[in-house]
């Protein structure tokens, strides 16, 4: 009885969270376009593709599946971006779908840009719906026995819901000679709290802020350690990611260049999280997986979510430069 009561305020809760917050992942960092839109062509290359999949609480109830992929360019000191998600929650099939611009513009603050502040802005259309006829509720029992096929005796009236947001973000990030470096960011979303209320009633969807720090630091000629921490607040929901990872270069010979990443996390009074990388040239995957630790343990028994995160960068030939043409021999 214990864990279905436990089961119960745990799917109470998720509802709630569904309906008033924006998703969320483990590898923060290898999702840079959501995590702020001044990353937009943030990268060595000049065109980027990058895909995450979350897979989550499948040992408690109907998996929380959430997919995203975006790309973005160099274009000059301009960033250009767009990212995609999906995202399905619960038994009612609870779906977000949202498509997002990305524009940024970089700003050298040093003549050598060891200091460079890149600013960003970020346009998003939402869509949210909900399969009502999924749900069970209470005017289906009929004081015997639970019937599934009995009406609801409930007036919906809609289970769709489509709305824009808007954003901004700024980076600021200071740059070594070696591969040591530092991050700092700032990004603010929903600025417009749009309605996403499936009745008359208005229903603000709350701002949401983000603030994250990310240093690499090079111990070795094969090591560095990259710390990292980010929080997120929106509405009365906090959430404060903390960890590092360390990098080993396996190989730094052109055209074959290969690093194996292998880092811990931790979220707040919730999950513990180890994650596994690889670098290949300009292809980079990332594993990751959740050890829950909250209250929920009856019901998850450790067992939290599963994270899955893929780039690749596309970098242009770019011919040598000739300003002196040898003229041929039989000449």
């Amino acid at each position: 009885m214990k864990i279905k009561v436990l089961q119960l305020a745990f799917f109470c809760s998720l509802w709630m969270h569904s309906f008033g917050q924006d998703i969320h992942w483990s590898q923060f960092n290898d999702n840079q376009l959501y995590q702020n839109p001044a990353h937009a062509g943030n990268f060595d290359g000049d065109y980027r593709f990058i895909g995450n999949y979350r897979d989550q609480w499948r040992s408690v109830t109907v998996p929380f599946s959430t997919f995203s992929t975006s790309f973005d360019a160099r274009v000059k000191k301009w960033g250009l971006g767009v990212l995609a998600f999906h995202d399905q929650a619960g038994d009612g099939k609870f779906r977000t779908i949202e498509l997002q611009g990305n524009l940024s513009r970089s700003f050298k603050l040093i003549e050598d840009s060891s200091q460079v502040l890149r600013l960003g802005l970020n346009f998003g259309i939402n869509h949210r719906q909900l399969n009502w006829d999924l749900l069970y509720f209470d005017n289906q029992y009929n004081g015997y026995v639970f019937d599934p096929s009995a009406p609801t005796s409930e007036n919906f009236q809609t289970a769709k819901k489509t709305n824009g947001s808007l954003g901004f973000g700024v980076i600021h990030q200071w740059n070594s000679k070696t591969r040591t470096n530092i991050q700092t960011g700032f990004g603010a979303y929903n600025l417009n709290q749009p309605n996403q209320g499936f009745y008359t009633e208005i229903i603000r969807r709350d701002m949401r802020f983000n603030g994250f720090v990310k240093a690499t630091i090079q111990l070795n000629s094969v090591w560095d350690i990259i710390p990292s921490a980010q929080y997120s607040q929106q509405g009365i929901y906090r959430e404060l990611l903390i960890g590092s990872s360390a990098r080993f270069h396996i190989s730094n010979k052109p055209k074959a260049y290969q690093a194996l990443y292998f880092g811990l996390w931790n979220r707040g009074n919730d999950a513990v999280n180890a994650s596994l990388g690889y670098d290949y040239n300009d292809f980079f995957v990332g594993l990751s997986y959740d050890l829950n630790y909250s209250k929920l343990v009856p019901a998850s028994n450790l067992r939290g979510g599963v994270e899955i995160a893929l780039r690749y960068v596309i970098r242009k030939f770019k011919p040598k430069r000739i300003i002196h043409r040898v003229c041929p021999d039989y000449i």
